[in-house]
């Protein structure tokens, strides 16, 4: 297959309710966006201000809202606080009723959504070794009629999803390291990962860990959908673009400075630490809606198919509606 370039909305469920962030999400489908993917959190990365609806009931409200926009988290874990089994009984019932628009995006989690639960927090090995077995349930979950599975961390007996779509929901992996990626483009229909890093680390880590695995499967980068969670704020004065990331400045933190922080109140004080300048890093901080065309160009000529756009501000509103009228034409007509 040759993948579409496509442009889509991150829907920030860390930082608005329910309602408010399915109706930004409804007018993302009218302005011009061809994807929602929502994040799913059990806690925000910050106690005041923060919000945490739950992923699985939303989507089937923003489908119900909608006529177009693939509807997919971005991303959701489906190893600690999910059973993959329910994973997979949730988004076959999604894809039944929105055939053809819904993606499971799926990652080895953050301890701030499971910790809180009393789970235990096991090292980044073991992580991963339970995202592969959870992706292979589920996969036998929607291939298989009857499924007695005994793994390492999960089983299920004589276990059947009685409601499946006629066309496979994809499972998309995010991932910011060479092994999850590399696992992507061996099993997965898609690949995710997020912007505002070290370029080499694209360029030099993760894209040829994706090309390995796509070889290792005989498979190439047409038989799967790259998406870019593309971190941007745009505003015509720049300081207040730079002020609109302060919300999510908890991005800027490294993996090793928020590894095992499982409370807002902790991540958020980390944060505010931080410079300005540290808090924007991740983000594309412009003034020039030519210039942030450009910056933004750069992820497609990497060879990114889907890029996700997520804004910090708090007027969702107009940021919908500038990238509307003035990004997505723009990006559309220099790639077309």
């Amino acid at each position: 297959m040759v993948v579409p370039l496509r442009f889509g909305y991150k829907a920030s469920s860390e930082q608005f309710g329910p309602n408010e962030l399915l109706d930004f999400s409804v007018l993302a489908e009218e302005v011009g966006f061809d994807s929602v993917f929502l994040s799913d959190h059990l806690q925000p990365w910050r106690h005041e201000g923060g919000h945490a609806p739950n992923a699985l009931p939303w989507l089937g409200a923003l489908g119900a809202r909608t006529q177009r926009v693939i509807l997919g988290t971005s991303v959701l874990t489906p190893t600690f606080r999910y059973h993959p089994g329910v994973i997979a009984q949730v988004f076959a019932t999604l894809g039944v009723m929105f055939p053809g628009r819904v993606a499971l995006g799926v990652g080895t989690g953050e301890a701030l959504n499971e910790v809180t639960l009393g789970l235990e927090w096991p090292e980044p090995p073991e992580r991963f070794q339970r995202l592969k077995e959870a992706i292979t349930l589920i996969d036998k979950l929607w291939t298989e009629d009857r499924v007695t599975y005994e793994g390492t961390y999960y089983s299920v007996k004589d276990a059947t999803i009685y409601d499946r779509p006629e066309q496979k929901v994809p499972i998309y992996i995010g991932a910011s390291g060479p092994a999850a990626t590399r696992l992507a483009g061996r099993i997965a229909e898609g690949y995710i990962t997020t912007s505002g890093k070290d370029p080499s680390l694209y360029t030099d880590t993760l894209l040829p860990a994706l090309d390995d695995g796509l070889a290792k499967a005989g498979r190439t980068r047409d038989d799967i959908d790259t998406l870019m969670e593309v971190k941007v704020s745009y505003h015509p004065d720049r300081e207040t673009a730079l002020e609109k990331t302060r919300f999510w400045a908890p991005l800027a933190l490294s993996a090793e400075e928020k590894m095992s922080v499982h409370d807002p109140l902790e991540m958020a004080r980390l944060a505010d630490e931080l410079p300005i300048e540290r808090a924007a890093s991740r983000f594309i901080v412009s003034t020039d809606i030519d210039e942030h065309v450009e910056r933004i160009a750069h992820y497609v000529d990497l060879g990114f198919r889907h890029l996700v756009f997520h804004d910090p501000g708090h007027d969702q509103e107009e940021f919908l509606r500038t990238y509307g009228a003035e990004v997505l034409p723009r990006l559309r007509a220099r790639f077309s």
